[in-house]
């Protein structure tokens, strides 16, 4: 399994497998082809469907430039990942190379057949929670410890950037207001700083962490930067309530930075098992994903044990089992901003269920992220991220 550091990327939103994976791509390919003077690409699948409304078009202008030629192809589809994107370098009109790479979502890109993402470095020999747990157990270790164990010794600082970059995010989209300017066919109204005006009025939690979220998914939505959490369609969740419980003076920098790492090791675990693309498996991948990473950060701010940690975030990705990917007029706005405040509302909330049992459960967390794939293949394309099924057929 990777490093953590992979779950947490800094870029461009609104979607990492959009933007984030398309642009490291870009950057690839136009770097190993510096005598080329042309370059055009082919997008297939979701990132064909939806890749206007994500602003992929634009992600991959800003490292080719305005004159390059984009095909958006709806007709072919790869069985191996939706997100697929076909790169070609011209040089006095002659092809002189190409590359087929798919974008699997969190801006991780995998070549066809391969099992590994393109710049893989494992470093964990353990690969799921049950694993993890009985390595835990065997060596008297918490969590956090496991992964000081394995991870880099700049990990704490890597981790600390994170969390400011995520606070950053919160602290800009707070304070802004108006509509949502990069999606000018839906008119949507920015909502965080209203929420924030009420929450500083009634000192209701609740509404602190919706405000939280509702800020990053809306930076998000108009191509802010912001932080995979583990997508930026789900970028939303962890900071709203790691940011709201340090806001609130519950804990300290070190101990939020402690629960980061402890809610990006169950995302390497979805990822590695599971999927965080909502175009493979939709929004279960994403939100259900975000939400679950996020209810281990908060027991692990409880003080919960490994075994609780576990149960919690079994919890909020079970009861995302089935979550579609449905964005109106291919945009990350409706549902995804609102889905992102009601996700970290649950991920406390599965938190809280779970610290308060006695961790008596029949369902993993590694039976759950097997189910969720199993259901993710049994979803219609139309469920995702193709932007034309479920809620987004309703609006045209």
């Amino acid at each position: 399994m990777e490093s953590i550091r992979k779950i947490f990327q800094v870029g461009y939103g609104p979607s990492s497998s959009h933007t984030i994976g398309p642009t490291k791509a870009a950057t690839i390919f136009k770097e190993k082809n510096k005598e080329a003077d042309k370059f055009t690409v082919d997008l297939y699948g979701s990132i064909a469907l939806t890749g206007k409304g994500h602003l992929t078009d634009k992600a991959l202008y800003r490292v080719f430039g305005e004159d390059l030629e984009i095909k958006f192809d709806f007709d072919t589809h790869y069985d191996f990942h939706p997100n697929g994107l076909k790169f070609y370098a011209y040089k006095e009109g002659k092809l002189i190379d190409e590359w087929l790479i798919f974008s699997i979502g969190g801006g991780e890109l995998k070549e066809l057949g391969h099992k590994e993402t393109i710049d893989c470095k494992e470093i964990y020999e353990q690969t799921t929670f049950n694993e993890i747990l009985e390595y835990c157990k065997e060596h008297h270790l918490s969590l956090f410890e496991y992964i000081i164990k394995h991870e880099d010794k700049d990990i704490l600082e890597f981790a600390k950037g994170i969390l400011k970059a995520m606070f950053d995010s919160v602290e800009r989209g707070r304070n802004k207001e108006g509509k949502l300017s990069a999606q000018n066919k839906l008119f949507v109204k920015r909502k965080s700083k209203e929420y924030y005006d009420r929450y500083k009025k009634s000192g209701d939690f609740d509404v602190l962490v919706m405000s939280n979220a509702l800020a990053v998914a809306e930076e998000n939505a108009e191509g802010g930067t912001v932080v995979t959490a583990p997508t930026c369609g789900s970028s939303g969740v962890m900071p709203g309530v790691l940011k709201a419980y340090y806001d609130t003076k519950r804990f300290s920098l070190d101990e939020i930075v402690r629960a980061l790492l402890v809610g990006g090791l169950v995302g390497n675990l979805i990822k590695t098992n599971g999927s965080i693309s909502g175009a493979e498996v939709g929004c279960q991948g994403e939100i259900g994903s975000a939400c679950s990473m996020t209810a281990a950060a908060v027991l692990q701010l409880f003080g919960a044990s490994n075994d609780i940690i576990e149960y919690g975030a079994e919890i909020a990705l079970e009861h995302h089992l089935g979550l579609t990917c449905d964005p109106v007029l291919g945009y990350v706005l409706i549902p995804c901003i609102e889905r992102n405040a009601i996700a970290a509302l649950r991920a406390i909330d599965a938190a809280k269920y779970a610290y308060l049992s006695d961790g008596t459960h029949y369902i993993t967390f590694d039976m759950a992220v097997n189910s969720m794939m199993e259901t993710g293949k049994d979803l219609k394309a139309e469920y995702k991220e193709t932007g034309i099924g479920g809620l987004a057929k309703h609006i045209k």
